[in-house]
């Protein structure tokens, strides 16, 4: 890792620079395979698993023996404690969610002038697809994490796209969390093959109108693509990150294993500490390094931290601007007093408060969502809630006693931007009721 110490502008502009590989290549490639799956259907779809992953897959959907299987591979340890995790999911999507929102209730009706109401509905989105990487690591906490919100939105359809392993099965885990967040649609394709194929549609595979879900850089770019020609995704989100503010209260043991948490995702991760301790970074630097040689995954790490920094500043104000400006995915905060350093947080996917809170728990078990906004879109981008599962729908109703009252504005305004026909259509109205009026 670099170790910076007061750095100036330039050199820490320099030091949070995401790590990034050239896109030229990446866009043929992904380009290819949207076109190949596209007009190929299942058939490119199998050509690509035989390519990627080593199987051809006589069946691309999942069947229910299959889940079932799946299930009884799973130890009971871990089936309770991922029962465990969704449950904190759930409490947490219908807690203070403004779940009320969600449910065919009356609407709340605003009557922004008399005669004149307004009021909305969110409606869930018919049709959704949930990508769950499943290459070194099978992210099974993901399946949790964007089912469990689908099914509480109550959308009607969702898909789900994992790849398969060089025997064609999916990972008992994927498989089981499928089933505990409701997902009954899965099929065995990855990369952006699976994307193109949630997007177009193949034989088995039907197309929906969102794709949520982390991935690696073909799966981000394919994600992009489609989304410029109407198929809508989740957000940008590209190589996993995390920042940590480290004061002189932290722990530097922890510290260093959340930074490894992160670094170990891979090698294109970024991890980063800022402190206004220079005993931190003497601290952590070798925690680190005494950390990184016991993790089975440490290959990974060690070139993850490539593109990482240790960053020590005069004071915490410093570490807080700077926090802000990177917006990091994940941000841990273990200063003195974490709740009053959180206020002045304005840019982040998730911030993790005090010395106990390891950006790992979020992945698994708290309740919020971890997927989140990456490559400094924090600034304007939100992680994945139920809200983003759901579309939000307008009324708007206007009473002949509300066509008197903003007619005549809306006209002038309507003639003003010189287009008469937007003004025609509110004064037809009114002429009709003033011609009324005069008959009674």
């Amino acid at each position: 890792m670099k170790i910076l110490l007061y750095p100036g502008a330039a050199e820490l502009a320099a030091a949070l620079q995401r790590p990034a590989e050239g896109n030229s290549e990446i866009d043929m490639t992904v380009r290819e395979i949207l076109m190949a799956v596209r007009s190929g259907g299942d058939a490119a779809l199998r050509e690509f698993s035989e390519k990627f992953d080593g199987f051809v897959a006589a069946s691309l959907r999942v069947e229910a023996d299959e889940i079932e299987q799946a299930e009884r591979e799973v130890s009971p340890a871990l089936k309770k404690a991922i029962l465990s995790a969704a449950s904190n999911i759930e409490k947490f999507h219908l807690a203070g969610a403004g779940t009320a929102r969600f449910v065919e209730t009356a609407p709340e009706v605003t009557e922004t002038a008399p005669g004149v109401r307004c009021w909305y509905r969110d409606s869930p989105i018919e049709k959704v697809g949930l990508y769950v990487p499943g290459g070194t690591a099978p992210l099974f906490s993901t399946v949790l994490m964007l089912g469990i919100p689908a099914r509480l939105a109550g959308c009607g359809e969702i898909v789900m796209c994992t790849p398969p392993g060089r025997d064609g099965k999916i990972n008992p885990l994927i498989l089981y969390a499928a089933k505990v967040a409701g997902v009954k649609a899965i099929f065995r394709a990855g990369g952006a093959q699976a994307i193109a194929a949630m997007a177009y549609s193949t034989e088995s595979i039907p197309a929906v109108y969102k794709i949520f879900g982390p991935g690696n850089r073909y799966v981000t770019r394919a994600k992009e693509l489609v989304q410029l020609q109407g198929t809508a995704i989740d957000m940008p989100a590209g190589p996993s990150e995390l920042m940590v503010i480290a004061g002189s209260n932290a722990n530097p043991a922890f510290v260093a294993a959340d930074l490894l948490s992160q670094a170990e995702h891979g090698t294109d991760s970024q991890v980063i500490m800022l402190t206004d301790s220079r005993e931190m970074i003497t601290l952590v630097e070798k925690e680190t390094e005494r950390q990184m040689a016991l993790l089975p995954r440490k290959d990974i790490a060690a070139r993850s931290l490539e593109n990482s920094s240790l960053v020590l500043f005069k004071s915490e104000e410093k570490c807080l601007e700077t926090a802000n400006h990177y917006a990091p995915e994940h941000l841990i905060i273990a200063t003195p007093d974490p709740i009053r350093s959180a206020e002045r947080v304005t840019s982040a996917g998730s911030v993790f408060l005090g010395n106990y809170s390891s950006e790992s728990t979020g992945d698994y078990m708290m309740g919020p969502n971890h997927t989140l906004p990456t490559g400094g879109f924090a600034k304007s981008f939100s992680g994945v809630t139920l809200g983003s599962f759901m579309k939000r729908i307008f009324f708007q109703e206007v009473t002949a006693e509300g066509i008197r009252n903003i007619g005549p504005d809306t006209v002038l305004m309507a003639e003003a931007e010189m287009l008469g026909a937007h003004a025609a259509a509110v004064s037809v109205r009114l002429d009709y009721l003033d011609k009324d009026r005069h008959k009674k």
